[in-house]
């Protein structure tokens, strides 16, 4: 059964919720006081990230890992759900920014009221971001969250969209060219897309129970344990090191139900030593049924 890391996932939200709120605050304050566009994006980006931390918290209290009468296979899909929601975010996010540049474009560029104290300010953000993202990015890893790391990728989406707004108003404060200012919007908007495209990638597999351990792997671990003479439709689904669901047929060599049971433990310890946690549903079959193809195929492959 995987351990449940809920509380531990939880205290890093609650960091990650109230850094974003905070920086938030100072990009919306520094962004209505020199009417910035890009700074203005930013503050929203950064809100997102505060949404996307709470939309966490949220999902992470229902994501528990152990199975009950209603959810026999756990709850863990919950952080994927969670996940996908933040990748809404950041797409919603990107559309947002390129629209209002559009439209500032379309209404004419005015004079922005921005000097270096801004400039200071954001920076000092930017430090802030690059510490939120590390450190929920050690904490997914360390905890193997989905929920998080997703956190983290938007969290690191952050850092980009500040580098960028940086560079425009650094233009906009040194060369005195506005048109800066709205620039960054076509850069911003790619590295939401970006982000939102490596979230979706990394969750929808699990959503859609794609394969998670290769068939040929499975096969040789359970062909290595004494006993087996044959293993076939072989199946996983899951997320590799956090759990893994395997269905497999199988042949033994054993004459009584005792042995045969002893044999498919045995299967199921060496899998999960090779692959960690695992839940197997063995079904033993008489020797005649033995083939050698030893997973499905279908129309992708």
């Amino acid at each position: 059964m995987a351990r449940d890391t809920r509380q531990e996932v939880k205290r890093v939200l609650l960091v990650a919720l109230a850094v974003n709120v905070a920086m938030s605050l100072v990009k919306l304050v520094v962004g209505l006081a020199s009417g910035s566009l890009a700074v203005l994006a930013d503050a929203m980006h950064s809100a997102t990230d505060g949404l996307s931390s709470l939309l966490g918290l949220v999902t992470n209290g229902l994501s528990d890992p152990e199975p009950d009468r209603d959810h026999p296979y756990g709850h863990d899909k919950y952080e994927a759900v969670g996940a996908l929601a933040i990748a809404g975010f950041i797409l919603l996010t990107a559309f947002e920014i390129l629209r209002t540049a559009v439209m500032r474009l379309s209404t004419g560029l005015k004079p922005l009221r921005l000097d270096s104290q801004e400039l200071v300010l954001l920076l000092l953000v930017l430090g802030c971001n690059l510490l939120l993202a590390g450190y929920e990015l050690r904490a997914g890893r360390r905890l193997n969250s989905q929920l998080l790391l997703a956190d983290a990728r938007h969290t690191t989406s952050d850092i980009w969209t500040t580098v960028m707004v940086l560079l425009g108003l650094a233009g906009v404060v040194w060369l005195g060219q506005t048109w800066f200012d709205v620039a960054v919007a076509i850069p911003l908007c790619l590295l939401l897309l970006r982000a939102c495209w490596q979230v979706v990638r990394a969750n929808l597999p699990w959503l859609v129970d794609q394969i998670a351990i290769a068939p040929e792997a499975i096969h040789a671990v359970a062909m290595g344990v004494p006993g087996v003479l044959n293993v076939h439709d072989i199946a996983s689904r899951g997320v590799l090191g956090q759990r893994v669901f395997i269905e497999l047929h199988m042949v033994v060599d054993a004459d009584d139900l005792t042995s045969a049971h002893a044999i498919t433990e045995a299967v199921e310890e060496h899998l999960a030593e090779r692959f960690g946690p695992v839940r197997c549903t063995i079904h033993l079959e008489p020797r005649d049924y033995a083939m050698a193809a030893i997973t499905f195929q279908g129309a992708h492959g």
